[in-house]
This record gives C-alpha cells, structure tokens and sequence, in this order.
C-alpha cells in the first residue's frame, strides 16, 4: 500500500502524524511512504530523517493525497484539502465531526473512509488514540490556566500555588477522564486547592484514594457547579461524551458569577465546549475576555508541545496504520473490532451513531455500509 503523511495546515499545528519510527515500520512491511516536504519540520523531524528510513520525500501535498491509498494526519481536513479526499481512500486522523458538519458534510460528499482517533475504541471502553492527547491537554490546561492568571495581562495577578501568608488559587475541574485527572495532577503538584466536579462516581473514589483528601471530589449537578464556581480562579472544562458534542455543563449565568480576572481552560472545545460562553480560539490570538473572566479554547493545544506529541501519538497510531497497509481496510476492520468503532464515515454513508445523531445525519451500521460497497 502506498501510505502518505502531509503537512499539517491547521493554524499553529506542529504535530506530524507519522516520526521516522513509523515510517522505518511500515517501508519494513514491505509498503511505500509518502512524506510531504516539510511534515516533521514543525517537531523537528527533518526530511532527511524520513528519506534515510526509506520515504519518498514529496515537495507538493496535492501529490501525497492524489497517489496515497491511506493518508494518516494528525488534524482534520482543512477547506484547501475537501477536494483532494476522494472515494475509497482511507483517512485516519483526529476529526471530531460532531462538532464540525462542514468537514462532515465534505468527506461523505468524497465518499472517503474516515477513521477517527478519538472513537477507536477497545472493548473495555478505553479510547487509546485519544487517551495521550487528553493526558498532554490535561497537563497543560493548568500551566496555561496559571500563566494567564498572572500579570501583565488581564488576569488577577495570583499564583496559583500561594505562599505562606497567602491562599492558594482554587482550581475547578469539571470532569475525571484522562483530561480531568491529568489537571488534578499538575494542580495539586503545583499546591492549589482543587476541587473534582463529575458524574463518574467511580472514578471520583479512584482521584479520592489516590490523592488522600487533598482534593475534594464533588458529583455533577448544576447546583453543585454554580456554587463551587463562584471561588473559582481556575476552570477547567473537560468534559467527554465519545463521538458527540461536549454537554453545556457551565452556562453564561455560571460564568459571570466567577471572580473577574480569573480565567476558563475548555479543553472540550474540539467537541464544541462544555461551557456556554466558549468559542474556538487558535494558537496565535488563544484568549478572549467574556464576563470578565478569561476564555482559552484552542482546539489543538497538544500543538504546542509537538515534539511530546507526535512521538506518543505516531507511536500508538503506528500498528493500527500497519494492519491496515497489510491486510486492507476492510479485513483490518472485520478483525478489529476496536478499529471498526473508528470508523465514522465509509463510501459516503456515517457509520458512526453518535456522530450521526449530533449531525442529524443518517446512520447506517458499519457491516451495512460495507456490504453494499464490497
């Protein structure tokens, strides 16, 4: 199989979807790699890195995507890109349709087959594509939370851990997933008061051993939000519903109940934003001010630390990439079930439900979607 990697295009994204570790793999098997001029630049993964591993280093990205069978990227399709996608190529990246229906609507207009990293799903449930990038996001959410809490700038001018004679900030995180629980950890590492908001019972005991009453874990509930939200310096939304849009958990109301100055990390922003006053932001403009209080909401921020990044992603990506160069698309499906959960979209139909439901769109079974095009 021919497989390319192009260069990201999104704004400020410097992730590359495949290191020369996975092209070394893959040329072994006995298949052809494509690298786009310049993919691993922004990771500092130089082209001769890929070319001395066996890739064919290509200057033009409409080149990549015209001769690729399977094209493995780390973002979605941006608008430059809808016309390339065309019928039966496999595209395997981070695509979060739910929250975005004109990448929706372009790739079952290609009649691609689209493979999202976020519902490839193991049978326990586990997201094992989307779990690293939530760890990374998770980590930072609270560094960036920190940084814009101080001055200059529009923040309130604390530190977060505090000092002997001054309190600690008090960070919220809604939600106890691989993003919630990463948070909690730099938060309570960095000595703030933290309180956990989720609808995961379990998981909330798991956080409660784990940190031995230095955090409180409170169930979700509107109320119990609005009134933790009120000595919030620090909010974090990282709330997940796999496949659909992020629930609205903290509505408008909430938001202008916080202290002024304090500031809103929505790391749910690439589902939508699981809080009412948030807006896709980008790398080089990543703040706004609504209700007085600070709103980071950059959809890639594990673009920031691509080095981190591309190595763990390309890394857990790689054997899924493998299977399907070996065997095909559709026999890696057939004997993969948790690869086959990822599939959001084949031949133009949606086989994904909850993608389907949160875009109103017609969904038809995976096995179904095959069947009528074998």
């Amino acid at each position: 199989m021919i497989v390319g990697c192009v260069t990201e295009i999104k704004t400020e994204e410097y992730r590359v979807a495949m290191t020369p570790e996975s092209v070394t793999a893959l040329v072994t098997a006995g298949h052809q790699v494509l690298i786009q001029q310049g993919a691993g630049a922004g990771s500092h993964y130089l082209d001769e890195d890929y070319h001395a591993v066996g890739a064919e280093v290509v200057a033009d990205a409409a080149e990549v995507w015209r001769r690729a069978a399977m094209i493995c990227k780390v973002k979605e399709p941006q608008p430059v890109e809808f016309a390339r996608m065309r019928e039966g190529q496999v595209l395997f990246t981070y695509l979060h349709l739910a929250a975005a229906p004109e990448v929706a609507r372009a790739i079952v207009a290609s009649r691609c087959i689209a493979i999202a990293y976020e519902t490839v799903r193991r049978p326990d449930g586990f997201l094992p594509l989307l779990a690293p990038m939530s760890e990374v996001a998770g980590r930072m959410a609270v560094e960036i939370g920190a940084h814009y809490l101080k001055r200059p700038g529009p923040g309130r001018g604390l530190l977060l851990g505090g000092v002997p004679g001054a309190p600690p900030g008090h960070v919220l995180v809604i939600g106890s997933g691989n993003v919630g629980a990463n948070a909690v950890r730099i938060a309570v590492g960095l000595g703030a008061r933290v309180t956990v908001a989720s609808i995961a019972e379990d998981q909330l005991r798991a956080l409660d051993r784990e940190y031995q009453g230095r955090i409180e874990t409170i169930l979700s509930s509107p109320k119990a939000i609005a009134d933790r939200i009120r000595t919030a310096d620090l909010v974090i939304g990282a709330v997940l519903v796999e496949g659909e849009r992020a629930p609205v958990v903290v509505t408008r109301e909430m938001v202008r109940s916080m202290p002024q100055g304090s500031v809103i990390v929505d790391v749910a922003v690439d589902q939508g934003g699981c809080i009412e006053t948030t807006r896709p932001t980008d790398h080089t403009q990543p703040i706004y001010i609504d209700e007085g209080v600070i709103h980071y909401a950059v959809p890639n921020m594990p673009g920031a630390v691509p080095r981190t990044s591309s190595r763990v992603l390309a890394g857990l990506t790689l054997p899924y990439m493998v299977r399907m160069a070996n065997l095909g698309v559709a026999e890696a499906i057939r004997r993969d079930p948790s690869l086959a959960h990822g599939v959001n979209a084949w031949h133009g139909q949606v086989t994904h439900p909850a993608v389907a439901a949160a875009l109103e769109i017609d969904y038809v079974p995976l096995l179904d979607a095959m069947a009528a095009h074998a």
